[in-house]
Formats: structure tokens, C-alpha cells, sequence
């Protein structure tokens, strides 16, 4: 068995990369650069032709350790290596569309602990597929020792340029009577938990006129002593609630370590995140799209759908999550000649047809700042826009441990096995676009609502996801679901009964 594919995590690679008590490094100095080398010729054998090379990083600790073994890597090839320091993923992209390279390489392992750390691989063509890490990694073994070469290292500002474009998106789509201020008479607060996502605030709002005073934990610093930079994460979206009510802002602003996902507060401190991010960023994209499709993660709400198909007029289609599924899945669409203008996973993820087919978590919000300095020339408010989604009265996850050895296949005999049942079971209807998992609705008036069970695509973990439109309707779906659940032992059923 190949010695580094359990590096691979989807479509990106990561690892440990600090020693700590729980482990040693993964990501040594060799697996870096044996990595770096083997993209390299990765990039050959798809005939990418050209010489300059992206690399950057987001606030981690491990960043200029890792960084300096992909620049070694890249030497090997005699590649001119466009140092971008600090940046964030989507910008990493961006310089194969603004600064004539060929690849990308960025360092970081997103919303993960401070001792994790990983590799993210763009290309002109946008980022890659899991089968495409999976050769990588695979070419790494077949790499022998570094040989002496030295680096041609362009030491480059590029956030200045990204941040640029994302300054005049504003400036042209608000079209304000002050063109150079669109912003100003806004206050908008930012979190950016300390990883690199500050420079929104002080590069792309201030300048445009915004009071951005309230932001926090801008500063970079890769032990992220404030909160997890994590959209999804309850301290963090708490953090930024309590910071936009506090300071009276008109928008708050959170993302995650490496941009690639955010979150937003209203003014009245309540999450626009998961299904109402979904719904805003869909609102958004369909107005220039109408009848246009919108790809999510297999999680999203049935008010979500009714939002898109009944009030916006849209096609929603619910599909895999993991953010390469759906942007492929729009890609896909696109091809075929089905307008996708979104894809978007209830984490934050979110990719627009106009942006490349990229997950850029301050492209969505640059949008949504667009339509709030938009909406504030009429005296309207963000909210407005999505007033007429439905929110699920309950909504949780749990997650079932497998305790088989084999567990993915005692994952998908528990998935198929619950299919049967479901189909012989009075009150449960399964859904009809189960594209993961087993998706199965339950209509009685007390219920109202749905359960997902699906198996995670790299651990050995099945979740359950639970929704209801009445109260104590989770508590009933729970109770219907044990009553299959209860006989399998190669599950950990203990977090089932502490419901229970």
C-alpha cells in the first residue's frame, strides 16, 4: 500500500504537521516535498505547459516550514516560484487567471486545529479531484532524493491585486452616486478568527467607505486563540452575532481560516448561515439566472426547496455533500446546456458560474454587500429577501461511530437494509432524489419532517441528519428510526440512547 495516501482527505491533502501530544508529523519534510515533486509531474502528464508556480499560505505554524519544501520541490523542476506568503485559497487560484501561472499550491488545512496542516492544488482549470490526489500521491512514492537546484522565487503582493478586483465588483455593481465610497455610510463587522481572511476588512470595505470598527481577530496568528475560524462552529457564529449587535453594524461578516467559506449576521444579530445562506446566495444568483439551477448538499431543508422552486422560480437540485461533488455536479449541468448558476454546501462553500466554477467565501459575501448597498438605495434590508424561507422548527445531527473494520461496507449494508424497511413501513415515503445516503420523509401531522443517513466518505462515521416543521417532531422521527437502528451492534448506538 502506497506510504502516503493517508494523506489524502477528499480533494486536498492533509496531516499532522506539529507534534503534539496526540501524534507525530505527518506532513514531514520528505512527504512535502516528495508531494510537491510529484504534482510536478502530475502537471506534466496533463500537458500543462508553463513555468511559473503560485504558493501560498494561510496563518498556521507549520506554513514556512511546509513552504519552504514545496519551493524545494518546485526547483526540481526548475519552476519560477510566485510567493504569495500570506493569501487565501481562492486568491491561490486567482493568480492562474491574474498573474500567468500555470498552478497553484496552497498550505493549509482550513477550519482544521492548529497542528493540522495541508496541500490544495489549482490549475487553470480550477482545483482537483479526488482521483487526481490520489495519482499524485501515488507518484510521490516513486520519488528518490532531492538533487541541488536552486529556487527563482518572485516575491509577490498578490492579495493587493485580488482584493483590488473584488473593490471594483463593488464600485461598478453599486454604481453609487459617490463611485469611489459605494459603502460608505455602512458599518460592517468582520471576524476573521485569526486567519487570514482580515484583509477584507482593511482592503476591500474601508477603502470603499465602510466603518469597519468592531471587526476582530483580524491579526493573523496560527494557534487561533479566539475561536475555531469556522462558520459552522457555534462559538464562532456566537462571536460574531454578539460583535454586530454590539456595534450596531448593518452586516457582520465571518470566514473560515482560508476564505474558501463564510457566514453573515443581519443587523439584528441573526445567522444568515446553512439553509438562509443557501437561500440568500440563490436569491442572488437567480436574478440574472431566471429558471436557472441551484446544486446543494444532500442536508439542506424542504423549505429550502420550496424557497428556490415555488418563490424564486428555480430548480433546486439536492446532491452529494463535499464541495467538489456539487461544483462538479454544476459544472456538469453547465456542459450538458442546463443554466447552474450556484453551487453551494450548507458549510459555506459556495461557487457561482461567473467566478470560474470557484468556492470563494469573500466573492459570496462581496455579492451579498453588493445587494445590501443595493437594496439600502430602495430603504430595503438583506432580510427581506429571504423572509419567505421556511426554517424547520428542529434540526440535528448525530453521528453514529462504526466500530466494523470493514466500515464502509458495513455502512452502505446499513444504508440498503433501511431502504427495505422504509419501503414496507406505514407513514415513510422515500425520497425520490436520493443522490447519498437514504433520504426518508415522514408526512404524519405530529412529525412533519425527514431524516438523512448517509456515510461519511472518509471515516468510519454514519450521520444522521433530522429535521421537523413541528415541535417534538425530531423526538417522534428518533423514536421511529430506533425501532430499525436498535439491532445493528457494529454501531456505537450510545449517542441514539442518551436522546432516547
Amino acid at each position: 500500500m502506497n506510504s502516503y495516501l493517508y494523506l489524502k482527505s477528499g480533494s486536498d491533502i492533509r496531516g499532522a504537521a506539529v507534534e503534539t501530544e496526540k501524534g507525530k508529523v505527518e506532513l514531514t519534510d520528505e512527504a512535502v516535498f516528495k508531494i510537491t515533486v510529484a504534482f510536478c509531474r502530475w502537471l506534466e502528464e496533463k500537458g500543462y505547459k508553463g513555468n511559473r508556480i503560485a504558493v501560498g499560505h494561510d496563518s498556521r505554524i507549520s506554513a514556512e516550514r511546509i513552504k519552504k519544501q514545496v519551493i524545494c520541490g518546485l526547483a526540481q523542476f526548475g519552476k519560477e516560484i510566485y510567493d504569495c506568503s500570506y493569501a487565501s485559497t481562492p486568491a491561490m487560484f486567482m493568480t492562474t487567471v491574474d498573474a500567468d501561472c500555470i498552478a497553484a499550491v496552497q498550505i493549509t488545512a482550513s477550519h482544521h486545529p492548529y497542528d493540522k496542516n495541508g496541500l490544495k492544488f489549482f490549475t487553470a482549470d480550477g482545483g482537483l479531484n479526488p482521483e487526481d490526489i490520489e495519482r499524485i500521491l501515488l507518484l510521490a512514492d516513486e520519488v528518490t532524493e532531492a538533487e541541488s537546484a536552486d529556487a527563482k522565487v518572485i516575491e509577490a503582493d498578490f492579495m493587493s491585486v485580488y482584493a483590488e478586483r473584488l473593490r471594483n465588483m463593488i464600485k461598478s455593481e453599486v454604481n453609487a452616486d459617490n463611485y469611489e465610497k459605494p459603502l460608505d455610510g455602512y458599518k460592517i463587522v468582520v471576524d476573521a478568527g485569526n486567519g487570514v481572511g482580515g484583509f477584507y476588512a482593511t482592503d476591500v470595505l474601508a477603502p470603499l467607505g465602510a466603518d469597519i470598527t468592531g471587526s476582530q481577530f483580524l491579526d493573523k496568528d496560527g494557534m487561533f486563540p479566539n475561536h475555531i475560524p469556522n462558520p459552522e462552529n457555534k462559538a464562532a457564529m456566537a462571536a460574531i452575532c454578539e460583535a454586530t449587535v454590539r456595534n450596531k453594524a448593518d452586516l457582520g461578516i465571518i470566514f473560515d481560516t482560508d476564505v474558501d467559506r463564510a457566514g453573515c449576521v443581519d443587523e439584528n444579530g441573526k445567522e444568515i448561515n446553512r439553509n438562509r445562506l443557501v437561500a440568500l446566495a440563490a436569491f442572488i444568483a437567480l436574478e440574472s439566472c431566471k429558471g436557472g439551477t441551484v446544486v446543494t448538499d444532500s442536508v439542506t431543508s424542504t423549505g429550502l426547496t420550496d424557497f428556490i422552486n415555488n418563490h424564486l422560480g428555480g430548480v433546486h437540485l439536492r446532491f452529494k455533500r463535499g464541495y467538489r461533488n456539487v461544483i462538479n455536479k454544476q459544472i456538469e449541468l453547465e456542459n450538458e446546456g442546463v443554466p447552474c448558476p450556484l453551487a453551494i454546501e450548507t458549510s459555506g462553500h459556495a461557487a457561482f458560474s461567473e467566478n470560474y466554477y470557484l468556492d470563494d467565501g469573500a466573492y459570496l459575501i462581496t455579492k451579498i454587500v453588493i445587494k445590501m448597498a443595493q437594496l439600502g438605495k430602495e430603504g430595503k434590508k438583506l432580510d427581506a429577501l429571504i423572509s419567505q424561507l421556511k426554517d424547520p422548527s428542529e434540526s440535528l445531527e448525530i453521528r453514529f461511530k462504526i466500530t466494523e473494520k470493514d466500515f464502509k461496507a458495513y455502512g452502505l449494508k446499513v444504508i440498503g437494509e433501511l431502504e427495505k424497511y422504509a419501503a414496507d413501513k406505514k407513514g415513510w415515503r422515500i425520497a425520490e432524489d436520493n443522490y447519498e445516503g437514504i433520504r426518508i420523509y415522514f408526512d404524519a401531522e405530529d412529525i412533519r419532517g425527514w431524516l438523512l443517513l448517509r456515510l461519511s466518505v472518509h471515516d468510519p462515521i454514519m450521520p444522521l441528519n433530522v429535521e421537523s416543521d413541528v415541535t417534538g417532531g425530531n423526538s417522534r422521527i428518533i423514536n421511529e428510526f430506533n425501532s430499525f437502528i436498535r439491532d445493528y451492534k457494529g454501531l456505537d448506538l450510545s449517542v441514539i440512547e442518551n436522546i432516547l
